[in-house]
């Protein structure tokens, strides 16, 4: 069985590659590792480095060197982590050991989370009804941002022929994602997050266009119901069935509707050239982020190698009912990864996480990925082994 951990460069670098790779292989009783290969800002706090006990990561960064010649066409570039340029190649020295019969590589992938592009290059982000930019999503609709996407991926494959590459974020982001000094005097409900989330970029409203779709007349509606939102006294909700029924609550809203049905198509796609783009070595697995993000599960399955479905703070029983879920959309021989974090209060001890593990598994997992390496104190790796020895069979 796959098992792998999501880990930084900088807490190897930190740590020593025969002390982070040794403790992944022996310690977690890990076969992988996903190493963040292309990244956003955060702060982060670090248990165990010797070094620090906290990170800034740069925003928008890789964590890999790239073939220049990929990128001659490209309007949007990537700028090389100062941690890579200085401290040496992570992942080359990765895949090396791998090649010298060390753990598989994974490549953890951030697609179109990223402020520092957003930034630089405006025209490119999704938009919401009002044209507000949100600086940290790309848009997969914008041709630019899906040239980079693709370029990022095949330069990385075909640089580094990696076991696996892990795509997050090749789609739309929602309207609360931890932006820095995050302000809501309102009390924006479920809805009304998703609401703010929706793009009608130039890009959105011109393809949706093409296929038939009419954009603006989503718009208008979508951007009422934010200005309903902003004038209420007290947050209400519109569709109290929004959580657990989600874009169903929106069919009386024929164009709202089929607007947001439209989203799967450029999610969709970006994904199939992505793949088609990947070096054939390099299997492609989505990291799922839902239906509300534009991700059709059934029908990206058809089309890459997999998913990582992430059952944070889920139980054992809600874990096993998304992973039945997730396999019944990819069907039985795709690879099907459950993504469990370690954090304080969200899983109880050894005993806890074995019990989620092997929920997962027995509703149909092939693979486990825990995160994160760095961001966790070292006995919590012990839970994994213990998690991973727990299960039948292997």
């Amino acid at each position: 069985m796959h098992r792998s951990m999501w880990t930084y460069a900088w807490d190897i670098l930190d740590l020593g590659y025969d002390g982070a790779l040794g403790e992944l292989r022996d310690r977690a009783g890990l076969n992988s590792i996903s190493l963040a290969t292309s990244y956003h800002a955060g702060r982060f706090l670090q248990p165990r480095s010797p070094k620090r006990k906290v990170y800034f990561p740069e925003d928008g960064t890789i964590y890999f060197h790239p073939t220049p010649a990929r990128w001659e066409r490209s309007a949007i570039k990537p700028k090389v982590a100062d941690v890579i340029a200085e401290g040496g190649d992570v992942l080359r020295e990765l895949v090396k050991r791998r090649d010298a019969g060390g753990l598989k590589v994974c490549c953890w992938t951030v697609c179109l989370h990223n402020t520092r592009l957003g930034m630089l290059h405006p025209e490119t982000v999704t938009r919401n009804a009002f044209g507000d930019p949100n600086y940290y999503n790309l848009c997969p609709s914008n041709p630019d941002a899906r040239a980079y996407a693709c370029a990022l991926v095949e330069d990385l494959t075909n640089s580094y022929k990696p076991d696996i590459v892990e795509l997050e974020s090749p789609s739309f982001m929602g309207f609360a994602h931890g932006y820095h000094h995050d302000k809501d005097g309102v009390g924006l409900t479920a809805e009304d997050d998703f609401a703010m989330s929706l793009c009608f970029c130039g890009s959105c409203l011109a393809r949706a266009g093409k296929a038939g779709v009419d954009g603006e007349a989503a718009r208008r509606t979508v951007a009422q119901w934010i200005v309903e939102a902003c004038e209420r006294e007290a947050p209400k909700p519109r569709f109290p069935d929004f959580a657990a029924s989600g874009i169903e609550t929106l069919r009386p809203f024929p164009a709202v509707y089929d607007y947001v049905q439209w989203r799967y198509e450029p999610v969709t796609s970006l994904i199939a050239e992505i793949k088609a783009r990947a070096h054939p070595s390099s299997r492609v697995f989505l990291i799922d982020e839902g239906s509300l993000g534009g991700c059709d599960l059934k029908a990206i399955g058809k089309i890459c190698d997999g998913a990582i479905l992430c059952v944070y703070g889920l139980g054992p029983e809600r874990s096993a009912a998304a992973i039945k879920q997730g396999r019944a959309a990819l069907g039985p021989d795709k690879f099907l990864s459950a993504g469990l974090r370690l954090f304080d209060g969200e899983v109880e001890g050894a005993k806890g996480l074995s019990a989620r593990v092997n929920a997962c598994v027995e509703a149909g997992a092939n693979g486990l990925n825990f995160y994160n390496y760095g961001l966790i104190p070292a006995p919590r790796l012990d839970w994994i082994r213990t998690a991973v020895a727990s299960l039948k069979s292997l």
